[in-house]
């Protein structure tokens, strides 16, 4: 079964004040060195657990497309990433609609372990139509979809991301129990790039 890893790294960083995913981490979680840029850490992740996976990106942000482009993901330019999430993730289901499964990250989230996104896959291939990790009982990110459900992702338009699919579809999530404070840990300020995975977890896809 073929899942592709879906990034989304179109977002503006509008509370961050600048670029976040070309800001660099302060520690060296999960193996990143520091002064990794944040959005390099997360691609580095993703890719380690889905060498098939690409990154959705703003029109003309080229750095951002160049570091993203070295980690071996396959970027791709969302012409409506200003809409929002629900927007860029539909570029990257049309971009990979060949795939029998997707599992999507978010940028501003470099801590996952690859191990953790191994597992969501996993649970995809075993048979879930929807699949995320958690963390005593939080979910928490990257959340995998099933074939059944790309004609709705393909169709998200705005920057309610894939909420509507998930809670429609509540009852057939399957959640992966996870000792991974990573999946909880996103960066909205440039304070947050020090690490403090015991923090807010981030917003739904």
């Amino acid at each position: 079964m073929r899942v592709v890893g879906i990034l989304l790294a179109a977002g503006r960083g509008s509370r961050f004040g600048s670029d976040k995913l070309v800001a660099a981490l302060r520690s060296p979680d999960h193996a990143m060195q520091a002064g990794t840029p944040l959005g390099v850490a997360a691609a580095r992740n993703l890719v380690a657990a889905l060498p098939d996976s690409i990154a959705v990106v703003r029109p003309g942000n080229v750095v951002l497309s160049r570091l993203l482009g070295a980690t071996g993901v396959r970027v791709v330019e969302c012409s409506s990433a200003d809409d929002g999430m629900g927007a860029s993730l539909a570029c990257g289901a049309r971009a990979a609609a060949d795939a029998e499964g997707w599992v999507v990250a978010l940028a501003d989230m470099p801590w996952i372990d690859p191990a953790t996104i191994a597992r969501v896959a996993d649970a995809l291939r075993a048979g879930a139509s929807i699949a995320a990790p958690a963390l005593r009982g939080q979910r928490g990110h990257p959340v995998g979809f099933a074939r059944r459900h790309h004609a709705a992702l393909a169709a998200l338009t705005g920057d309610v991301g894939a909420r509507g699919i998930l809670q429609r579809n509540a009852a057939g999530l399957t959640i992966v129990d996870v000792d991974d404070p990573g999946i909880l840990g996103d960066v909205d300020r440039p304070a947050d790039l020090a690490g403090n995975l015991n923090k807010k977890g981030a917003s739904a896809v």
